[in-house]
């Protein structure tokens, strides 16, 4: 942080309902004002009329996971692995990200679970030296058909690190894929099983979800209320599966794979959160909604790089830009800062205003493509 005020003028401010050319002013990590107005200061920094934004939030990205394992059988050296995923997440505009590490794996012997504890460790050390740029949390990604998830989970549950629980149920005939072609084709290819093997597979998935999913549900979710962790839903596909969301205490509808179940979760108050690589590519991987649909509609509140982090601030650009839907540049790029900073309780970050954090980014357009030029988390330049 600076002990002095630091100062950046010719800038397009998004703003929370508004774009204005002006100037920003910072001290000791938090913004102090803004203006309409250039500063005079000598000292200020020329912005050469780039968008000056907040710092990205990100709810839900295993990015971490390949820099932990590079290449199938290839353990990363932590610290190596820990520092490359934070570069990567800086440059791309992100200030918050929580790391999203999997409890319970969808095959048995997957390799998360070999590297759950060496990420968790990696994230809370890393922090607590200081070390990182962005700052990093821990989001929870429960599977949920399996014996080992629930303790897991609660050996896990305290730490301050965890900002947000989601709930996911992978096996055949859940949510995620349109069609049961599409889930084999993805855990096939994804396995290299034969058609044998992908049957087997199939069968375990089913007994093991008919076996715990329920009560793994259940049994976290109250934990997460009692100790007043964010909770998301995953792959919602029917109102049932809203409602039953809503009856658990999920604030946020991660990935609803159809337009009604997006419906049912906006109307009830829980947050829509969608990829931002839908946005990026045009659509669903796995043959779901379109996230543009969902922002055509109004039912999009978040989006989430997921696998890929310099989707996030490009689909905010791709959506306010598209004619298809009626958002603002302000209204978009609240959906990749402050909207999920509020979903999980951090208050203090997400928007360009007077005693918010100073997690802002710099960005420019050249040749139709948006490029980020200056980071800075806390008031301190981290890109």
């Amino acid at each position: 942080m600076s002990a002095t005020t630091q100062i950046i003028n010719n800038v397009q401010l998004v703003l929370q309902d508004e774009v204005i050319s002006g100037s920003l002013a910072w001290r000791d990590g938090v913004i102090e004002a803004f203006s309409s107005s250039p500063s005079q200061l000598p000292q200020a920094l020329d912005g050469e009329g780039g968008w000056l934004l907040p710092g990205l939030v990100e709810l839900h990205t295993d990015n971490l996971d390949k820099f932990f394992m590079p290449r199938p059988k290839v353990e990363w050296p932590a610290h190596s692995a820990m520092s490359s995923h934070d570069a990567l997440i800086v440059s791309s505009g992100i200030t918050t990200v929580l790391d999203a590490v999997a409890i319970g794996d969808v095959r048995d012997g997957g390799h998360r679970l070999d590297n759950l504890k060496r990420m968790i460790d990696a994230v809370i050390h890393s922090q607590q030296q200081g070390v990182n740029r962005a700052q990093h949390l821990l989001h929870l990604r429960c599977e949920l058909p399996h014996d080992t998830t629930l303790p897991l989970f609660e050996a896990l549950m305290a730490l301050p690190q965890v900002a947000l629980v989601s709930l996911m149920d992978h096996s055949p005939g859940q949510r995620q894929f349109a069609t049961p072609e599409k889930y084999r084709e993805y855990y096939q290819g994804k396995y290299h099983l034969n058609d044998a093997e992908m049957d087997a597979f199939e069968t375990e998935q089913r007994k093991l979800s008919e076996q715990w999913s329920t009560p793994n549900r259940l049994a976290i979710a109250a934990h997460c209320r009692k100790r007043g962790i964010a909770l998301a839903s995953h792959d919602d596909a029917t109102a049932a599966h809203v409602h039953e969301s809503l009856a658990q205490g999920c604030v946020i509808a991660e990935f609803p794979t159809t337009e009604i179940a997006a419906q049912v979760s906006h109307t009830h108050g829980m947050k829509v959160l969608m990829g931002a690589p839908n946005i990026v590519r045009g659509g669903s991987h796995s043959g779901n909604v379109a996230a543009s649909r969902l922002a055509e509609q109004g039912l999009l509140d978040i989006l989430s790089s997921d696998y890929y982090p310099a989707s996030l601030l490009d689909a905010a650009f791709r959506l306010a830009m598209d004619e298809r839907n009626t958002l603002t540049l302000p209204q978009t790029v609240a959906m990749v800062s402050d909207n999920p900073a509020q979903a999980v309780g951090l208050t203090d970050r997400g928007r360009i205003a007077a005693g918010r954090r100073a997690d802002l980014v710099l960005a420019h357009r050249s040749h139709g493509q948006v490029r980020i030029s200056h980071v800075w988390a806390q008031g301190r330049q981290v890109f």
